[in-house]
């Protein structure tokens, strides 16, 4: 499908999951950059908030939102054929869309289980896949960012979806990433330790807190970081010296000691 021929080409961000925590720090980081930035979640009056949040950050700038449900099948062609409609040309992507829940994969429901493929390694693929063959055609030298998570390395009792999932996003990412490279289009996997955002169901007053112990980073410093490195077209993302020592120290958990902390911690918080 291409572009309407009365429809002026605009250059465009996309950014999944705009309209909280990481996703919305994203878009507004991209904003204050001076680029448009379309808004897309399942969150229909956030992203009213964050689109209008954004025109008072960058007057002159173009913040449209889509309400959709990335979980759908063919949700990625939606999103394209909205954008040639519009005459929208996606130069970054941003698929940062996710879910985290801590509960034993036996404990889980099967929907569930469906959301994080669906989500986290269906969208995330397909996306990559309908944007970048639009970026060859075009041949634009986009940028491409997904989200993976420092728990890729660290699989632990009652994560197991989410670690699985994420190291998908990584794994996939970094051979995408190959693969685009003659084209001019760079793919960098983001890998961050632990964020203050809602994802994790801390309350305010522990994210705080975790942020004065540093062991939370916030937003705001993170997505300065991953934007910086994705314009200077490196491919991975890991935010911290000691996020990077965890990774380590965590593979060397003897599994007698895993055991200790699912009887202490997952099986407590079981219901």
């Amino acid at each position: 499908m291409g572009n309407n021929v009365d429809t002026p080409s605009l250059p465009m961000s996309l950014v999944t999951g705009a309209s909280s925590g990481i996703g919305r720090e994203f878009a507004r980081q991209l904003a204050m950059r001076g680029r448009n930035v379309l808004l897309v979640s399942n969150q229909e009056q956030e992203l009213a908030a964050t689109a209008a949040e954004l025109s008072q950050l960058n007057p002159s700038g173009l913040f449209p939102t889509h309400f959709i449900d990335l979980s759908q099948p063919g949700a990625d062609t939606q999103l394209l054929a909205l954008c040639h409609s519009r005459g929208y040309e996606v130069e970054v992507l941003i698929n940062n869309a996710g879910i985290f829940s801590f509960r034993s994969v036996a404990d889980t429901s099967p929907e569930r289980i469906d959301l994080f493929i669906d989500l986290h390694m269906r969208a995330v693929t397909h996306l990559c896949r309908t944007f970048a063959a639009d970026m060859k055609r075009r041949r634009c030298r986009g940028y491409i960012l997904n989200m993976s998570s420092m728990s890729c390395w660290m699989p632990m009792p009652g994560i197991a979806m989410y670690s699985a999932t994420k190291a998908y996003i990584r794994v996939f990412s970094r051979s995408l990433s190959v693969e685009l490279a003659d084209d001019g289009i760079t793919v960098m996997t983001a890998c961050p330790g632990g964020i203050a955002t809602d994802l994790f169901g801390l309350p305010p007053r522990l994210q705080r807190l975790g942020v004065r112990l540093g062991a939370l980073a916030t937003p705001r410093r993170f997505v300065r970081g991953a934007l910086s490195r994705l314009f200077r077209r490196r491919r991975q993302y890991i935010n911290g010296i000691v996020n990077r020592l965890a990774i380590v120290a965590v593979a060397l958990l003897p599994h007698r000691l895993r055991l200790t902390l699912k009887h202490r911690l997952l099986d407590r918080l079981s219901p």
